[in-house]
């Protein structure tokens, strides 16, 4: 290619993928931040609704990851589902029916309506997170995933921070208002946004870069025909892989047992550390504050990590280090037990988890493309996913017998130094693809 159409070509390439950056990230940012607060903020209620429904450590564990369960049974087929209905009337379905179940979180009376409640959500919210994933692939080059995911998993410590916030607000300052808990006004209030927002969606999302008449006629040529010849090389280097084929290969099977380690680990931590904090004996506001400290930090390994995989197209090593600090934090907080100090090691550790999501969701699509890639997505997310109900039962069972979090935390950091040397064992050290370059014709179709 010429020095003067390669520049025409990077100028074209920039202007379209700024321009689908600022569609399309933020209203699916806000969505998982959304997602993630009703999924997560059991967590805060907890804090005053255990007692009142009558949940021990273990049984709210339970409950807490039996969400995950639902998850795993329906994930597959939801995304499927998506792939061929399209994105913006399947995310709309899902983010109306897991808000208003969230929201009825609050009529929970015991273990029984806990637990199935919870089963519920899962079921609700199967796959929403699969299908961003999958929906990224349709519009983002490789060369711009893993800073993509990383944008998108901003929105799980934004959330588990505004979350600390606004439960303790809520638990501090509504309990009996109308004659309604503290706890269940966490749930109304924290539901209605997602049920706006699959309003949203249904409005504003745009399933293919081919139907999008905001981006200019060359725009969408470029982009199509770069994501186009980013498969056909996929295709042409693989063998034909079918929907089941994909469910069974041996590389989607060791990317589902990664995972599930480092989820268990995120989810064991997540669930737990407000009663953690709350050890240090402050009030609910004040720990609220506290918990939101580790998540908060956790955006700096989330970023880093991120834009590093990216500029260096590579995965595995990334991936290998982000679990080792995630471990070290873990371990460092069951170490020196209630103190300040333990914010500090789990802010090393959300660092290190959510420092790992950026280099491994880019793995899949380095093999997998159509069905068999949102099919395979989906198996990895909610075989993964199953670290969510792992991580707090064991945490919670750990915390009834010790009457302590440290054993639990050990367990976690145990967990995933485990997915490091999975990572190490499985994961290909090959750097990513260089980008497809693409056709001279595209920069000079608006001619």
């Amino acid at each position: 290619m010429q020095p003067a159409a390669a520049a025409d070509v990077a100028t074209l390439e920039s202007r379209t993928i700024r321009k689908v950056s600022w569609r399309l990230l933020p209203l699916i940012v806000i969505a998982y931040l959304v997602a993630y607060i009703d999924r997560t903020n059991v967590a805060f209620a907890s804090l005053t609704m255990n007692k009142d429904i009558g949940l021990t450590a273990y049984t709210y564990g339970w409950g807490a990851g039996i969400f995950f369960i639902g998850y795993f049974f329906f994930e597959v087929p939801s995304n499927v589902a998506l792939h061929r209905f399209g994105a913006r009337k399947w995310i709309a379905r899902i983010m109306l029916t897991w808000g208003i179940v969230s929201a009825l979180m609050a009529l929970v009376k015991g273990p029984a309506s806990f637990l199935t409640m919870r089963f519920l959500l899962g079921v609700a919210e199967a796959g929403f997170f699969p299908g961003m994933i999958l929906y990224f692939t349709y519009w983002f080059p490789s060369k711009y995933r893993a800073r993509v995911v990383s944008t998108l998993f901003l929105a799980v410590p934004i959330s588990n921070g505004a979350a600390s916030l606004l439960s303790g607000a809520i638990l501090s300052s509504m309990d009996g208002v109308l004659g309604v808990k503290g706890w269940q006004w966490v749930f109304i209030i924290e539901a209605l946004p997602a049920i706006l927002l699959g309003l949203l969606v249904l409005k504003l999302l745009t399933d293919r870069p081919e139907v999008a008449d905001w981006l200019a006629p060359e725009e969408r040529e470029w982009l199509a025909t770069r994501i186009a010849e980013e498969h056909r090389r996929i295709e042409s280097t693989q063998p034909h892989m079918t929907l089941w084929k994909a469910l069974y290969d041996k590389r989607v099977l060791a990317l589902c047992i990664m995972y599930l380690a480092t989820v268990t680990a995120n989810y064991g931590l997540s669930f737990f550390l407000p009663q953690i904090v709350k050890q240090l004996g402050r009030s609910t506001f004040t720990t609220g504050l506290l918990s939101a400290i580790p998540f908060l930090v956790g955006t700096i390994g989330l970023i880093g990590w991120g834009f590093s995989s990216d500029r260096m197209r590579e995965r595995k090593w990334h991936m290998i280090t982000a679990c080792v600090f995630a471990a070290i934090g873990l371990a460092g907080a069951g170490w020196v037990g209630i103190s300040y100090w333990a914010i500090f090691f789990l802010s090393i550790a959300t660092m290190g988890i959510y420092g790992s999501r950026p280099s491994f969701w880019p793995m899949p699509s380095t093999f997998l493309t159509g069905t068999a890639a949102a099919g395979a997505i989906a198996l990895i997310n909610s075989v993964g996913n199953l670290g969510g109900y792992v991580g707090p039962l064991i945490v919670g069972w750990a915390r009834d017998a010790t009457k302590s979090f440290v054993a639990g935390l050990y367990f976690l950091a145990a967990s995933i130094f485990i997915g490091a040397v999975l990572t190490f064992f499985v994961a290909p050290s090959e750097r990513a693809e260089k980008p497809v370059e693409a056709p001279p014709r595209a920069a000079h179709s608006h001619a």
